[in-house]
């Protein structure tokens, strides 16, 4: 399992698939999984100069170029964003997020399991409770 990149409004969250969708109602799919594509692009035309010092560049004329477009791309080894913890007695998970940390309070108040802990990357604790789901509702 790898982190994987899960836009939310206003930012996104860092994480395996599996340990977020255990804190929430409906399950969500990472940035990647609605698919790498390729895009084509508008390159306009620029001088290029054969060796650094070059007295005479030469142009090269405007073009167009497919470049891989993958939303859930990271780049290096480090995680970006800011680390939170979620715990819920029995299992207690981190992740990180980009963006406004209201949006990720949010983001769980919105559609929790079950209640649980959630801590910001300050400390600062924060009780989220269960949402009824569709199926609960249903019964």
């Amino acid at each position: 399992m790898t982190v994987q990149k899960f836009s939310i409004t206003g930012g996104a969250i860092w994480a395996e698939p599996d340990n977020l969708n255990y804190f929430l109602n409906t399950p969500v799919q990472p940035d990647s999984a609605g698919g790498v594509t390729n895009e084509e692009v508008s390159v306009k035309e620029y001088k290029r100069r054969r060796y650094s010092g070059d007295p005479t560049p030469y142009n090269v004329p405007a073009q167009t170029r497919t470049i891989l477009v993958d939303p859930g791309r990271k780049s290096g080894n480090a995680l970006p964003g800011s680390p939170f913890i979620c715990d819920d007695g029995v299992e207690k998970r981190q992740f990180r997020y980009t963006g406004a940390w209201v949006n990720v309070h949010a983001f769980f108040t919105g559609d929790a399991a079950m209640e649980f802990k959630l801590y910001s990357a300050t400390g600062t604790r924060y009780m989220i409770a269960a949402v009824a789901s569709a199926e609960t509702l249903n019964r």
